[in-house]
């Protein structure tokens, strides 16, 4: 077993319009609006490749922009294990940032949601230690057997596993306590505020990550500008507060997190140190538009995509 961190989850070409007044029905409303390569997988990986892991990506592309995708996960020092496919374009996200920096969503999975043990390889576990899981793969059939399929196939190279639930609305429509079983092979759940509360029932993000804890070993509950609570064997083992910043985008915050307490946790972090370098993290992720490490680009910058 190597060192590497196997990242399985979606790649998604964003769309962030950042507003400064509510969004008016019927009628324009001024906005900043920016093209960013995205996806919580993604998010996740080029953090963590740009913290100084060796990190991989298992992923599923669409036809329209795969080799811009490919691009920009190997500029972030990402090894991209991408299938491109011929007859769907690659997930799209719409994303509305208010002044606050938080964001509402509108979603197209595209060929992400068709990602399967098709697109898996065993040898992609080579030199792999650790394996973490997008909950957005579970979501829908293929990527639900592909997610059986390279957990149990890393159980049985004695990789740990990593999850993060995702979404709080395809959690409820996948069904809690379903998902709860599906990641059954995981050693460490990594939530945010309302995914936590509604996997456990909790009342505090403190009693849920004990709980948590107590059924797959180690949680990390992702508080936002709250900071971050973990328990180790349902026990609370660290908290951090968030670090102050002028936010300006929330988006990929919980990605940039889990790529800072990953890494800082296989480097042999304590699990404080650990959970503070996620924060560190995710208030680098905030100050920027877009989820990903950014490359010396300006606020309106526009990417090109290479389409057909």
């Amino acid at each position: 077993m190597g060192e590497g961190l196997l990242v399985v989850g979606d790649v998604v070409t964003d769309v962030v319009a950042v507003h400064g007044t509510p969004v008016a029905t019927g009628t324009d409303t001024e906005a900043d609006i920016v093209l960013r390569p995205g996806g919580s997988g993604a998010n996740t990986a080029s953090w963590a490749a740009y913290l100084g892991a060796d990190a991989a990506l298992l992923s599923r592309v669409g036809y329209d922009s795969s080799e811009w995708h490919t691009n920009e996960l190997v500029k972030a020092g990402v090894r991209p294990l991408l299938s491109v496919d011929a007859d769907h374009p690659t997930a799209v996200v719409i994303a509305m940032v208010d002044p606050t920096g938080e964001r509402s969503m509108l979603t197209n999975r595209g060929a992400g949601g068709r990602i399967s043990p098709a697109d898996f390889a065993e040898p992609m576990l080579d030199g792999i230690r650790h394996l973490h899981l997008s909950g957005y793969t579970f979501f829908a059939e293929p990527g639900l057997q592909l997610a059986r399929t390279i957990m149990a196939a890393a159980a049985g190279r004695g990789v740990s596993m990593s999850i993060d639930p995702a979404s709080t609305g395809p959690l409820r429509a996948f069904g809690v306590e379903r998902f709860l079983r599906e990641i059954a092979p995981a050693g460490l759940v990594i939530p945010n505020l309302d995914e936590a509360l509604l996997l456990t029932g909790a009342a505090t993000p403190e009693r849920a990550a004990e709980v948590l804890s107590e059924r797959y070993g180690r949680a990390v509950v992702k508080l936002g500008p709250g900071g971050a609570v973990a328990a180790v064997a349902g026990r609370i083992a660290a908290t951090a507060e968030a670090l102050p910043v002028d936010a300006v985008d929330s988006t990929g915050a919980g990605d940039a997190f889990a790529a800072g307490y990953l890494t800082a946790w296989l480097s042999g972090a304590g699990e404080e140190a650990a959970v503070q370098a996620g924060c560190r993290a995710g208030a680098d992720c905030v100050a920027l538009v877009g989820g990903r490490p950014r490359y010396g680009l300006e606020l309106n910058h526009l990417y090109p995509i290479h389409t057909d």
